[in-house]
């Protein structure tokens, strides 16, 4: 249904069907069952490290051993090459058991140890430190109170220490992502918006209607998401605030009102209606409930997103002929086309840094992620290597990892890329279609 979903989009005519169908065929149904976190493909280039798994007094369930969950956050952003378990010549748990000859003979570069104490009334201590094992000095050491429920909870926050100190900037590993979940019952089709750790466990259903939900945009403080739904047999957009539930509809505008995207400062959305005749992209101030038009042409336009600083819109448009991705300035002006490679690109989005951008591309070889770089004049993307048809892409806070929607066989899921396209990683799932993801831009635990 996808693949026929684009042949459509390509059509000379890009009627006012298409908008919706570049989102709405998405929801395709899917039949999965659940697994554990898998990590696939690529050879690792990043900085040696050694994860040492935590000891245990008293601890929960062992399924909950935090060195697991760091090595597959640092193993799946690309940066790091994790040395497996088996070559580690110790164990060691505190600074007086490491002997950094052991770790320097496996040209391990970093160590991660760390203790779990059982504090007792369903409270644990979890201590960890990383060292640099050729310097033999302690980078970074600190430590978590938690109930056995956020076992998880502290392996994100740990995964984020190292990584910052390492990288210098967020991981994004205790963010949230947000998506759709599709699921077939007796009565019909459930379509719930949910949040979940960024890797896919502990999902949580923040809404859940019989009516299709698509386009799911956090706000820049994680504290709202907008959404699109077909209630009432007509497009509506609603910003539903995450703790509370509690929602507001944006006044309905004539026609098509669908793909919100909000500005950095969280004060605007951009969206695609079609208020005067044909799908095109407007602004609208969240204050005053005023919609600006951005856009003015006899093809399609939809699927905008903002730059970083907020200065300029990408959004897809079929005035090629073809759908590929345009640029203009937030307060208008004449479009600029940026991409000329393949048959298919839409779905852009900016990386945190402003310096590259990701959209779903049709190079001949299918529909993979496509990586085109800001600095580029000629509008050359390059295609990451995934396992699948990718279908919806964003960027995880710290730029270097992407979450996406793939298609394998009947499978609709979610999975993670590193953008050097060494490691893909698919996230916990259940039985349903998954789609349109996004990765929140700050932690929902600050």
């Amino acid at each position: 249904m996808a693949k026929q979903t684009r042949q459509i989009y390509v059509q000379k005519s890009l009627a006012l069907g298409l908008v919706i169908t570049l989102s709405i065929l998405r929801l395709a149904p899917a039949e999965a069952q659940g697994v554990t976190i898998e990590v696939t493909g690529g050879t690792y280039s990043g900085i040696p490290i050694s994860i040492v798994p935590f000891s245990i007094n008293g601890a929960p369930d062992p399924n909950l051993q935090p060195a697991e969950i760091v090595e597959a956050n640092l193993r799946g952003s690309g940066r790091f090459e994790v040395i497996p378990e088996e070559q580690h010549l110790s164990r060691p748990d505190s600074l007086d058991k490491v002997n950094y000859r052991d770790w320097r003979l496996i040209k391990s570069e970093l160590l991660v140890i760390g203790k779990i104490f059982n504090l007792g009334n369903d409270r644990y201590e979890v201590r960890f430190r990383l060292l640099d094992v050729f310097g033999e000095t302690q980078l970074v050491g600190k430590k978590f109170v938690v109930p056995a429920k956020n076992m998880r909870q502290a392996a994100h926050q740990i995964s984020d220490e190292i990584y910052e100190q390492m990288v210098g900037r967020p991981g994004g590993f205790d963010n949230a992502i947000a998506y759709v979940h599709v699921r077939t019952t007796e009565e019909g089709k459930s379509y719930r918006l949910q949040i979940a750790d960024s890797d896919g466990w502990n999902p949580k259903t923040i809404l859940e209607s019989p009516y299709a939900i698509l386009s799911p945009s956090w706000s820049p403080d994680a504290s709202q998401i907008a959404y699109v739904s077909f209630e009432d047999d007509k497009t509506r957009i609603f910003i539903q605030n995450v703790w509370t539930g509690e929602r507001t509809a944006i006044d309905g505008f004539e026609g098509l009102n669908t793909a919100p995207s909000w500005s950095p400062d969280g004060t605007k959305l951009a969206l695609t209606l079609s208020r005067d005749g044909n799908p095109e992209i407007y602004v609208y101030d969240i204050s005053t409930n005023v919609a600006r038009r951005i856009t003015r042409h006899t093809a399609i336009d939809t699927e905008a997103t903002w730059s970083p600083d907020g200065k300029t819109l990408i959004f897809t448009s079929g005035r090629a002929g073809r759908p590929h991705i345009y640029s203009v300035p937030v307060d208008g002006g004449k479009p600029t086309r940026l991409t000329r490679d393949g048959s298919y690109n839409a779905g852009a989005t900016h990386s945190p840094d402003g310096s590259q951008i990701a959209m779903i591309t049709n190079q001949g070889n299918g529909y993979k992620i496509g990586l085109y770089s800001v600095r580029d004049s000629i509008g050359t993307v390059t295609e990451l290597s995934t396992a699948g048809q990718s279908e919806f892409v964003r960027y995880s806070p710290s730029g270097d990892i992407l979450v996406f929607a793939t298609i394998i066989g009947s499978q609709s899921r979610l999975s993670t890329i590193s953008i050097n396209g060494q490691v893909q990683r698919f996230l916990k799932y259940e039985d349903g279609a998954y789609r349109e993801p996004a990765w929140s831009p700050i932690s929902l635990n600050q």
